[in-house]
């Protein structure tokens, strides 16, 4: 009989992704029973009073508080989400890190690869389990597609491609949040969406070694909003306008030093049309595949050998493709959003007890942090840069035991 462990759980910042933390632990022990794992919210931070009665009457935390340190300084706290801006990060993981309690991240985690390796060098001195928000790695056909690349179907990948194309800040009119601020969000889009796509191409192909890249700002104002008064999907009709900081769009050629491939990524947060068309394509000398988080649960791939006359074929994620089976009986019965993070709470919870490390943590965080400052530094430049390597990822090819 499995022994059941019950593990208390801390919150800091209870906005959007805050919430979905906190439903996802809820939903561990009803999802992976056989897990043996109990979750126990025990106390939420933030800045708002509203938001900390929110976390305790309805997402179920046992106490809440508007001090973050509270949180960490809590002897009856295991684990902690910091869901809390960019510009917090570091210095919450530091601090969570110093505490002796294992964290669970929102990427870009630092708002560069400096500010990433102070939280690496704090987590690596006390010893502490961390996770990082790649949620599109969980995605049961990504998880499928990387088998197949593993197991060598693809042939020798020879390129890949990806666009990770929003439309969350094509209108003009959209609120000048923090996220276009530099000192509080470090860059645009390629810290939001391109940090996910390099992920995703570490995870699935290989490390990315070398970049160049050339960035743009669309919309170069925008109408004010005060902090914590909403989200950048507000728009405010005839408001005070202010500078964006970041940049809208990022285009990068890469080279994927591992395997020998190279390739093109792009990222718009300002895209008239994509909703969260977030796309990667790997082509092998054998066969490539396509996956789109529209469609996030189907793949299109093609396999045959060179000469013949071959098309793609739709898949549909089912039993077999990662942890789709924990979630639906069988394919054709969709997956969401949420059901990643449950899925990523999951990993980081088995890391924690010293059970197996399969997911993305601060080491992953560093590696793509890595490529976006490299991004910047090229664009200022226009030449090529390299991105220094990071031991300890999940990157594929790597031996994730010596973690």
């Amino acid at each position: 009989m499995t022994t059941t462990r019950t593990i208390n759980v801390g919150l800091i910042s209870v906005g959007w992704m805050g919430k979905v933390h906190s439903k996802a632990y809820a939903a561990v022990p009803q999802v992976y029973p056989e897990l043996g794992i109990k979750t126990r919210l025990v106390q939420a931070a933030d800045t708002s009073e509203e938001r900390v009665d929110y976390a305790v009457n309805v997402l179920g935390f046992e106490s809440g508080t508007t001090n973050y340190q509270d949180v960490l300084a809590n002897p009856d706290i295991d684990v902690v989400s910091i869901c809390a801006p960019n510009f917090l990060h570091a210095q919450i993981g530091k601090e969570a890190a110093a505490a002796g309690k294992a964290f669970w991240i929102e990427k870009p985690a630092g708002r560069s690869a400096a500010e990433t390796q102070e939280i690496v060098d704090e987590a690596r001195n006390s010893g502490v389990v961390t996770a990082v928000g790649f949620n599109y790695r969980n995605t049961p056909a990504i998880e499928y597609a990387r088998q197949l690349i593993s197991d060598g179907k693809l042939g020798r990948i020879t390129n890949v491609r990806g666009s990770f194309f929003a439309d969350y800040s094509s209108d003009p009119r959209g609120a000048l949040s923090w996220r276009f601020v530099r000192d509080l969000a470090g860059t645009g889009v390629l810290g939001d969406l391109l940090g996910h796509l390099a992920d995703l191409i570490h995870y699935t192909v290989s490390p990315i070694t070398e970049v160049c890249a050339l960035t743009h700002t669309v919309h170069t104002e925008r109408p004010k909003l005060p902090m914590g008064s909403g989200t950048h999907f507000a728009v405010i009709e005839n408001g005070e306008m202010a500078p964006v900081e970041n940049e809208d769009y990022a285009a990068l050629l890469v080279r994927l030093g591992g395997v020998g491939a190279v390739g093109t990524l792009e990222a718009s947060r300002v895209s008239v049309g994509p909703r969260a068309q977030y796309a990667i394509e790997i082509y092998g000398t054998e066969g490539s595949l396509k996956w789109d988080f529209e469609r996030m649960n189907e793949l299109e791939l093609a396999l045959g050998s060179a000469g013949e006359q071959v098309g793609y074929t739709r898949i549909f994620a089912g039993p077999g493709f990662g942890d789709f089976s924990f979630f639906q009986p069988g394919a054709g019965t969709s997956m969401g959003y949420d059901d990643l993070k449950i899925i990523e709470a999951k990993k980081f919870l088995q890391a924690y007890l010293g059970r197996e490390k399969i997911h993305a943590d601060i080491h992953d965080a560093l590696l793509a942090n890595r490529v976006i400052s490299a991004a910047v530094d090229s664009a200022e430049t226009q030449t090529w840069q390299v991105v220094e390597p990071v031991t300890g990822t999940s990157a594929s090819g790597e031996d994730l035991s010596k973690r």
